[in-house]
């Protein structure tokens, strides 16, 4: 089979895996010898269409599998085309693709050849042979296998940034019945091993520095790295009866106790001859979307899983609105919030305000108070956040919270103009673009 076939094969059977974002590692260039950089022009991010990154080679060493997935279009009863690549094929396209700017990094991962042993082997030949014999400095996410020897997991970290092991399905039960090969506890004991790994590679390093400053210049080898952009998973959504409640949970059970850098989502796609377990449709892409902004919810907003689950119903989400904004509607006792004395914490619970929108609100009213058109010069959404704020200039209209509509009103339809009802008089609607996270 030709170079491009295997390629074409093998890049698109690695779009279902979302794993793949390409920050968070150290900083390392290519000036003082090698090849690639994880910084300046570094990592770029491109998207398709349907959200999924695929700004790295993203590709599989194969889709040929040992195991049967049901929910895996690769998997050993699935009648599609096969194809395999060499280490040395991956290291060529990574190298080639690199010099002619097509990718910044690779993000590799494979089906089950032979043995997790002998597939984990080869995907680190791959790190091996791109780091130490082509100096290669960018980035590398390897997918790693949960049944592989400890000692292969060991060595992968010493050559990729970030490593991932997928989770798969929520609920155990449910791996266990449509992966049978697969054991939740042995993928979540891959995952502490990992953690351990990597917090004691940043501890040698922080004292490695220490000492090195208290040698007062003297030449001391850094501690090796292992896996500095920390390890990630990732969740179907929608393949089995799991709630949004239940997903959540377990999201914030992963980062709570392994330290995940992220959990990631992907809506389940039907594929050809699916068994009879799954289900026969797609969930609405919106889902998985919603997913995303709860977790944004919990890793940067102070919220808890339980909070976020009950702006919806039934331990869904609510899928016509963004999490921030279900919970805010629920919980009006506690709004309005004055803009000008609230804590950070509490102007983060704000619908419409973004992390970084606070902060810069914090930093400004230090020195002036602050009126509706400053919110407007930071790119706030008046529409959104009038009913549930304060400020000099404004306080929202009586009974405004009560209102039954209120929904209506808040609730986007188009992008377009802030309705003039819930505005402070003098204001005018703008256009605005409604961002994926920046301002939930």
């Amino acid at each position: 089979m030709e170079l491009r076939e295997k390629l074409e094969i093998l890049a698109d059977a690695a779009k279902y895996d979302a794993s793949c974002a390409s920050s968070g590692t150290e900083k390392r260039d290519s000036r003082d010898g090698g090849l690639g950089s994880t910084e300046g022009m570094g990592i770029c991010h491109a998207y398709a269409p349907d959200g999924r990154c695929i700004s790295l080679l993203k590709v599989l060493l194969t889709n040929a599998c040992v195991f049967d997935c049901a929910y895996c279009i690769n998997r050993a009863s699935s009648n599609v085309r096969r194809a395999r690549f060499s280490v040395r094929e991956i290291v060529e396209l990574t190298l080639d693709f690199y010099r002619r700017n097509y990718i910044e990094g690779l993000f590799l991962s494979s089906g089950i050849i032979r043995s997790p042993d002998y597939t984990m082997e080869q995907l680190v030949r791959v790190a091996r042979e791109l780091r130490t014999t082509h100096g290669f400095k960018g980035y590398i996410h390897l997918k790693t296998i949960p049944d592989a020897d400890p000692a292969l997991l060991a060595e992968a970290g010493l050559y990729a940034d970030r490593l991932s092991i997928n989770v798969e399905l929520p609920d155990p039960g449910s791996l266990k019945a449509l992966a049978p090969e697969k054991d939740a506890g042995g993928i979540r004991l891959a995952m502490a091993g990992l953690r351990t790994r990597i917090d004691e590679a940043k501890a040698a390093r922080a004292e490695s520095a220490v000492t090195r400053v208290a040698m007062a210049g003297g030449r001391r080898a850094p501690a090796p790295r292992f896996a500095p952009a920390g390890q990630s998973t990732q969740m179907i959504v929608g393949a089995d009866a799991s709630t949004d409640a239940t997903i959540l949970d377990v999201s914030a059970n992963l980062y709570g106790s392994y330290r995940l850098k992220r959990v990631y989502f992907s809506a389940y796609s039907p594929i050809p001859d699916a068994a009879a377990a799954l289900p026969p449709a797609a969930p609405p892409l919106v889902r998985e979307h919603r997913l995303y902004q709860a977790d944004w919810l919990l890793r940067f907003y102070g919220f808890t899983a339980g909070e976020v689950i009950a702006g919806g119903e039934g331990g869904m989400l609510d899928l016509e609105v963004d999490p921030k904004l279900a919970w805010a509607l629920k919980h009006r006792a506690v709004f309005p919030v004055d803009v000008n004395r609230a804590d950070r914490e509490m102007l983060l619970r704000v619908p419409g305000l973004g992390a970084k929108t606070v902060d810069r609100i914090v930093a400004a009213r230090r020195v002036r108070s602050f009126r509706m058109a400053d919110l407007a010069r930071l790119r706030v959404s008046l529409r959104k956040v009038a009913p549930f704020v304060t400020a000099l200039d404004h306080h929202p209209r009586g009974g405004l919270l009560d209102r039954a509509d209120l929904r209506a009103l808040v609730v986007p339809r188009d992008g377009l103009a802030e309705r003039a009802s819930i505005l402070p008089a003098g204001l005018v609607a703008r256009p605005v673009q409604l961002p994926l996270f920046a301002h939930v």
